[in-house]
């Protein structure tokens, strides 16, 4: 995994304060130990897969309860594509092109 995207998962996991239980990054790797969301090398792989492109973003949100993963992805000719993917199945949610 190229070094700017493991800073970014290490951001993202240790996001917030870390003496708060309740922090976004404890969240993150507490649901990442508990088997409800994918590591991001797998995100990112199955991201890479469905929308071919450089990932410039990635965002861990929960929502009604369910986890999911917002990356922006560059393609080769330079549009933008916003995805969203489940975190726990891998599955594509959206796709939305910004042309």
């Amino acid at each position: 995994m190229p070094r700017p995207l493991r800073l970014l998962l290490i951001a993202l996991l240790l996001a917030g304060t870390p003496a708060h239980a309740d922090s976004d990054g404890e969240r993150a790797r507490a649901a990442l130990e508990r088997g409800e969301i994918r590591p991001l090398d797998a995100v990112l792989a199955a991201a890479k897969s469905a929308v071919p492109g450089d990932v410039v973003a990635v965002d861990l949100k929960r929502d009604d309860g369910r986890w999911f993963y917002k990356l922006r992805i560059l393609s080769a000719d330079g549009r933008r594509r916003d995805v969203k993917i489940d975190a726990g199945s891998l599955k594509v949610i959206d796709d939305d092109d910004d042309d």
